[in-house]
């Protein structure tokens, strides 16, 4: 069911856009151990040649975006937070999750995941699990089964989905290891991974994490 968005700040109930002007007054705290999902959804869709948004094109019966959203609050963490930007999603939304928006889309995927935990550091979340809107076929168990082996304690600071062998999302990044993270460009949380394999663990998942960049993949996905 299609219901209302939060657009808060959750100290104060006031509307921020975009969510860089969130006060520093309106944090908030909250118990240890909370973890939040969430979905980026700003990118501009360049290579879509379609009539719409791809974020908006029917893919099974519903919006594309949906299906990567529901199955992020199928999760049940404590928040799923939606990052939009090249295209307004609030009319789409499920009740119960929170649009933020990142009118510096452009600037890269890297900015929205900066947000995304800019917020959740307001919110005094220990981590956050992140996905894809255009990846339609990530099911609500691939993101439980990362934030659950995240929760060991033998686990290390970033938890990557694993399909086939290859690492694709979503992938738990904890609180310690926000500031390593790029603030700008595409790579997201793909750098840091590189960079620092001691800190990543890897989990086999189930679904398919493929990506709709054109209508093509569009096609391709809908005849599976």
């Amino acid at each position: 069911m299609v219901g209302r968005c939060r657009e808060v700040c959750y100290g104060c109930s006031r509307v921020f856009w975009p969510l860089f002007s969130i006060p520093l007054a309106c944090i908030t705290k909250r118990c240890a151990t909370a973890v939040a999902a969430i979905v980026l959804a700003a990118g501009g869709s360049a290579r879509f040649q379609g009539v719409t948004h791809k974020l908006l094109v029917p893919f099974r019966g519903k919006p594309l975006a949906l299906w990567a959203i529901e199955a992020a609050l199928q999760a049940g963490l404590d928040e799923t937070v939606v990052v939009s930007g090249a295209v307004d999603l609030s009319q789409v939304m499920p009740a119960g999750v929170t649009l933020i928006g990142n009118v510096s889309w452009r600037q890269g995927l890297a900015g929205s995941l900066a947000g995304a935990l800019r917020w959740c550091e307001y919110q005094r979340y220990d981590g956050a699990v992140v996905g894809l809107a255009d990846q339609p076929l990530v099911p609500a168990s691939a993101w439980i089964k990362v934030a659950s082996v995240a929760a060991m304690p033998s686990a290390g600071p970033v938890v990557v989905a694993v399909y086939n062998h290859k690492r694709r999302n979503p992938v738990y990044l904890d609180r310690s290891i926000w500031s390593l993270l790029p603030s700008s460009g595409d790579a997201g949380a793909r750098t840091l991974m590189v960079r620092h394999p001691e800190l990543v663990a890897e989990v086999d998942c189930d679904g398919d994490p493929s990506d709709i960049d054109t209508v093509d993949d569009l096609e391709r996905l809908e005849r599976l």
